[in-house]
């Protein structure tokens, strides 16, 4: 794994306008950066990424399996009792997920060491599936770069063949997108999954989740009032299950993607069933819960919110004193503690790897940048190839 140097795209800005990316700068610093990319081998990229991103996969859906039969870890996962029933059957009866991001530090060729699970609204979506593999396309035809450079990156049509197999699923005559005002970085998100939806040959709908309402039908509706059979919904299943018309989820024939099962998966008390479920796996951190920090024979760990979203809340804990910490609005249902494990770094930066699944399938990565070693919301995001 090589950070290389490069020349930025001279019309680059003018291209990002062209295709929508209207993110690439927010609050006047750089998000997208093209002055550096990152080099991997084909065997770096399939044995230390592609194939532990699946395997772990599997194991988080075996955690899966064990919450939901559980009233005790349904619990321990903040899960509203309201929901138990649902969830369980939306798991048994194995509603379609679409897609999912882990997040990774690699250190060399040792083993990758898993840090979450991006389970339910994971973004760089479109940085990572379509825009950076348009740089790689003038970077090689600009002989920029070598002509035999490649990218893990299937992720698009991945996605189209996905979107593909949930309507045969749900068989939907519309299918609604749904992303919160006011976030540059949501609605592009959501956009593109649309056109990979059209692509897939969907009739897509928009719908800001403020303008969701609730119809006589029990169905949700839209702006139109147009019933809403089947919504992504770039918006958390933690929040959803609190809000007012939450319970209204149980009664409503709408169908969300994601489904309710992958509430499980967003959950940081993922990280330490896990290790107690696998112990010693060479891709896992020893985690705890708060409650079983005596078993915990590490003096640095990562204090994480059982639901926190980009970096917000984590503090770096050396001996119980914080060292370094971020900000926000989580940590009411508790937290979990997980071994410390620096990210890599490189020319004075801290490197992250998000592995992206759709479905069961790995299907690419993106990688991202800080200054500090917390990887936050306006960390930069760089492009890479294969060689």
């Amino acid at each position: 794994m090589l950070r290389l140097p490069a020349i930025e795209r001279a019309n680059w800005r003018d291209r990002a306008k062209e295709f929508g990316f209207n993110f690439h700068t927010m609050y006047g610093k750089p998000y997208w950066d093209e002055s550096a990319y990152y080099q991997f081998t084909l065997e770096q990229i399939e044995r230390q990424i592609e194939a532990p991103t699946e395997e772990l996969h599997q194991m988080c859906l075996q955690v899966v399996d064990k919450v939901v039969a559980s009233d005790y870890w349904l619990t321990k996962f903040q899960i509203p009792e309201a929901f138990w029933s649902a969830i369980a059957e939306s798991w048994h009866t194995q509603t379609p997920s679409l897609y999912s991001r882990f997040d990774f530090a690699m250190h060399g060729d040792q083993p990758i060491k898993f840090y979450e699970n991006n389970a339910d609204t994971p973004t760089s979506l479109y940085e990572t599936g379509f825009w950076q593999w348009l740089w790689l396309e003038d970077m090689v035809d600009g002989n920029k770069i070598s002509k035999q450079a490649d990218q893990f990156n299937s992720l698009q049509e991945k996605l189209v063949n996905r979107f593909s197999e949930i309507a045969d699923f749900y068989q939907p005559d519309s299918f609604h997108f749904a992303c919160c005002k006011d976030t540059d970085e949501d609605r592009g998100t959501v956009q593109y999954l649309q056109d990979c939806a059209a692509a897939a040959g969907l009739q897509d709908r928009f719908c800001f989740i403020e303008d969701i309402g609730l119809g006589e039908t029990d169905h949700f509706t839209d702006m139109q009032d147009k019933p809403i059979e089947l919504m992504f919904k770039l918006y958390p299943w933690e929040f959803m299950l609190r809000e007012e018309f939450g319970e209204a989820i149980l009664t409503s024939p709408t169908q969300w993607i994601e489904p309710l099962w992958k509430s499980i998966l967003s959950n940081k008390a993922l990280l330490p069933l896990l290790w107690q479920m696998f112990p010693n796996h060479p891709n896992l951190l020893p985690a705890y819960f708060e409650e079983d920090l005596a078993k915990a024979d590490e003096t640095k760990l990562v204090k994480k919110p059982i639901f926190s979203r980009e970096g917000a809340n984590v503090s770096i804990l050396n001996k119980g004193k914080t060292e370094e910490s971020i900000d926000g609005p989580y940590g009411e249902e508790g937290f979990i503690y997980q071994a410390y494990y620096p990210l890599p770094k490189f020319a004075d930066n801290y490197t992250l790897i998000g592995a992206w699944l759709v479905n069961d399938q790995a299907a690419g990565i993106s990688i991202r940048e800080d200054k500090h070693l917390i990887t936050q919301d306006m960390s930069r995001y760089l492009p890479h190839i294969i060689l």
